[in-house]
């Protein structure tokens, strides 16, 4: 009898460690209100950045496909599937939260977003692929270290065609940017950097040519700019080395044109 009463105790104790479990489950994290329409015909400019103090994101017009590209740090040539218009129709959203967050919380926000209102539902498949592999230069970082608050600007940002200046970049955030920079190559940037912090650069280099376009034609102070790769070791310490690894694909397999509000 004894050994019957311990057994029931430890199911009544796990039975209370479950609930005790699910109830410090964190909540699910959402925009308090969120306004979705269709950009109208004829706007040219587009943006999509966080709201200041971390209360929210905006984007106009902006196609959906990029958004789930931005929102999920995924090249948009790794995310198959769906429909045309989610590259051909863009959309103007206003979400709100209902106090500040951080960036993080606000790229879950939106990720929750684009499950509820736009339905979207995908799967994830790893293949091997063509790589590169983001590592520190032997030589040493030349980056410097930022500690200061969360500022919920964009953290690389033009100076000119071939300058750019980065406020507070965490590392994933630069593999992203420059995967997109290094397209062509068909080789996402896959971070191996071991770097948690946020970093201050300023990056300056000859962005890849079209085919119909010659580097002699280009004025001097352009043409003579060093290629991504050798700007990104000798400016910031990095390297961009080729190597093969698993590439990891989104595949769509529902998606929804929002209803307006």
């Amino acid at each position: 009898m004894r050994s019957v009463a311990r057994v029931w105790a430890c199911l009544a104790a796990l039975a209370l460690a479950t609930v005790a479990s699910g109830q410090d489950k964190p909540a699910r994290l959402t925009f308090d209100v969120a306004s979705i329409r269709p950009t109208k015909h004829g706007t040219i400019a587009g943006m999509i950045k966080a709201i200041a103090g971390g209360h929210g994101y905006t984007a106009q017009n902006v196609p959906v496909k990029l958004m789930i590209s931005l929102m999920y740090k995924v090249p948009m040539r790794q995310i198959e599937g769906g429909p045309d218009w989610i590259n051909t129709e863009r959309y103007d959203i206003e979400a709100r939260a209902d106090g500040a967050y951080s960036l993080d919380d606000l790229h879950t926000m939106f990720q929750n977003l684009l499950a509820d209102r736009f339905n979207l539902k995908f799967h994830k498949e790893s293949r091997e692929g063509n790589v590169y592999a983001l590592t520190v230069d032997p030589a040493g970082l030349k980056m410097k270290a930022n500690e200061t608050p969360e500022n919920f600007n964009i953290p690389l940002i033009p100076r000119d065609q071939t300058t750019f200046v980065g406020t507070r970049v965490p590392m994933s955030y630069l593999s992203w940017w420059l995967g997109q920079q290094v397209q062509r190559d068909s080789r996402p940037v896959i971070d191996k950097t071991g770097l948690v912090g946020n970093y201050d650069f300023t990056l300056s280099f000859l962005p890849p040519l079209p085919p119909d376009v010659s580097r002699d034609d280009l004025p001097a102070e352009v043409r003579d700019k060093p290629s991504i790769f050798d700007a990104v070791r000798d400016q910031l310490g990095l390297r961009l080395e080729a190597q093969r690894g698993p590439v990891e694909h989104y595949v769509i397999d529902h998606i929804e044109k929002p209803s307006e509000n």
